[in-house]
C-alpha cells in the first residue's frame, strides 16, 4: 500500500474508532418522569390506542435509564408498580412496557413461564439482540388495545441484554418458550411498536 492510499484511508478508520466507541446518549430522569411515577398510586394508568395522546407516547421510541436512576428509590418504585399494574385484577397481564404507564424508557416487567414458580421480573435497558431457529404462528393480546387479540409471528428462542439492577452491569441471557414470546412484544412497545402492525394479514378477532 503506498503513502497516498494509507493517507485516504485513515479519515476513513478514524471514523470508524469513533463510531465503534462511542456510547448512546442516556439522560437522567426528569423531573416530569419522576412525578409521574410518584404522584400515582401503587398501579399506574395504562395507556390505550385509543386515546391520541396515549398513542403518541406508545408511538415514541424509548430511551436507556443511567446507573445512576436504576440504582434509586423512584426505579424502585417504578418497578414496583409496573409489577402492581400487570398484576392487578383490572389487567391481568402478562407483560407491560414502561411507554404502556407513560414512560418512554426501555424497562419492561415480564411473567417468567420459564422458572419455577413463573414469577415476574423487570429488565431496564432491555433488547433482544438475536434469535434462532424458526418463527412461529400465535395468539397474542395487548394492554394497550384492549378488547382484541390477533396472530403474530414470534421466535421461541432469543437472547436478551439488560441492565442488571443489583449489579449495574450489562447481562445477557437466553430465552425459550413462550417468555421468548413475551419478551418480544414488551421490546416492541420500546421501539414505538404495537403487536397490530406484525399480525398475519387480517388475522384479528375480538376477545
Amino acid at each position: 500500500m503506498s503513502f497516498h492510499q494509507l493517507a485516504a484511508l485513515l479519515p476513513l478508520c478514524a471514523l470508524v474508532s469513533v463510531v465503534s466507541c462511542r456510547q448512546p446518549s442516556v439522560d437522567p430522569l426528569s423531573e416530569e418522569e419522576r412525578q409521574l411515577i410518584l404522584s400515582q398510586g401503587e398501579t399506574m394508568r395504562v395507556l390505550t390506542v385509543e386515546d391520541s395522546l396515549d398513542l403518541a407516547v406508545l408511538r415514541a421510541r424509548s430511551v436507556d435509564l443511567s446507573a445512576r436512576d436504576i440504582a434509586s428509590a423512584t426505579y424502585a418504585a417504578l418497578a414496583r408498580k409496573m409489577l402492581a399494574t400487570v398484576t392487578s385484577p383490572e389487567q391481568d397481564g402478562v407483560g407491560i412496557a414502561a411507554p404502556q404507564v407513560g414512560l418512554n424508557r426501555r424497562v419492561i416487567a415480564v411473567q417468567r413461564f420459564d422458572k419455577p414458580g413463573e414469577p415476574f421480573e423487570v429488565y431496564p435497558n432491555v433488547r433482544i439482540t438475536a434469535v434462532h431457529g424458526e418463527p412461529e404462528l400465535g395468539a397474542e393480546g395487548c394492554l394497550s388495545v384492549p378488547g382484541r387479540r390477533g396472530n403474530v409471528m414470534r421466535w421461541r428462542h432469543v437472547d436478551v441484554a439488560y441492565t442488571s439492577p443489583r449489579s449495574l452491569k450489562d447481562t445477557t441471557e437466553s430465552i425459550h418458550g413462550f417468555t421468548a414470546v413475551i419478551f418480544q412484544h414488551e421490546c416492541d412497545h420500546l421501539d414505538g411498536v404495537l403487536y397490530t402492525d406484525k399480525l398475519e394479514g387480517s388475522d384479528q378477532f375480538a376477545e
